[in-house]
């Protein structure tokens, strides 16, 4: 019965989140948002929800593997998985503005990540206290605001990506508010379950976190990001992978240590160092202008290499 309910729960989330997106998109048009803001700020944000969820539910329950887990997991399948599948479809676009601030700032965060994590590399138990997340909010309000900011000043005309929107604002609205619901209750069982099945096979936390849920809450990012590389607007496909890391590090790892501050679990060293490894990949793979197919190859396989390791280690 556990099962069903996984796949019952799965299914809700990734409706939801194609609503929660498609409703988001559709005002951002309105207001002629760039195709990259729309990936980074509206899809990378909308698409990230189940992420939130998941570790806020996690922190609440005192899981401070599935919490953490989930985001470090998230964001190396994110640029591993999606970004490299995104690319094998149809080479991903990478702009000067990308190189000069989007992808280092993606970099930034994720060292942050661990210096607050590990009390700057002493390998002491992960600590991510209420001033850490309070500054990983601050510096997604920062982000925020100068995303939009850059956008006012290079404005562009967002092109179609997901499908033709001819909906009024109350339906839009509604399919926000109604896709988040979906969402939320979705990411509940599906947290819920994962953990029991994973704790019948005698598979600890740590390893639920980084994989099973991290790629589970990752669904709607992988759905977002292969409907742009298909309609060949990837540039909101790199959006939607930078936005929802920095998305997911800044504000989900910020709120989850307010709800409870996230002490102890086995998220490794190793684990911060590959999320920050995939981080610097696409600005040295996409250092001429794009990431080829041959590259999106290689980053799906470091993602194999990396579940290959975690499935060995002594640690799981």
């Amino acid at each position: 019965m556990e099962y069903v309910i996984l796949i019952v729960s799965l299914l809700a989330i990734v409706w939801g989140a194609d609503n929660l997106v498609n409703g988001a998109v559709a005002i951002a048009r309105r207001y002629k948002i760039s195709d990259f803001v729309i990936g980074a700020i509206i899809v990378g944000i909308g698409t990230s929800c189940p992420e939130m969820v998941v570790s806020a539910y996690g922190a609440l329950m005192g899981n401070v593997d599935v919490a953490i887990g989930n985001v470090v997991g998230s964001n190396i399948f994110n640029v591993l998985s999606i970004l490299g599948l995104t690319a094998l479809l149809y080479p991903v676009k990478v702009s000067k503005e990308n190189k000069r601030f989007d992808l280092p700032v993606c970099i930034f965060i994720s060292v942050v990540a661990l210096f607050l994590a590990f009390n700057f590399f002493n390998g002491e138990a992960i600590s991510i206290g209420r001033i850490d997340g309070a500054i990983f909010l601050l510096f997604f309000a920062a982000y925020i605001y100068v995303s939009f900011l850059r956008d006012k000043k290079n404005p562009a005309k967002a092109e179609e990506v997901v499908a033709e929107v001819k909906e009024k604002m109350v339906v839009s609205i509604l399919k926000v508010i109604i896709g988040l619901g979906v969402l939320v209750t979705g990411c509940h069982f599906f947290v819920e379950e994962a953990v029991i099945i994973a704790t019948k096979l005698g598979v600890n936390e740590a390893f639920i976190g980084l994989t099973l849920v991290a790629c589970g809450t990752s669904l709607p990012e992988l759905a977002a990001s292969v409907a742009a590389a298909v309609k060949k607007n990837t540039q909101l496909a790199l959006g939607n992978i930078i936005g929802s890391n920095i998305f997911n590090i800044s504000f989900i790892l910020g709120i989850s240590s307010q709800i409870s501050p996230l002490t102890g679990g086995g998220i490794t060293l190793v684990d911060y160092a590959v999320m920050i490894g995939a981080a610097i990949l696409p600005l040295v793979l996409g250092a001429r202008g794009k990431i080829s197919r041959f590259s999106g190859a290689l980053m799906v396989i470091g993602y194999v290499a990396y579940t290959a390791y975690l499935i060995s280690s002594q640690n799981i």
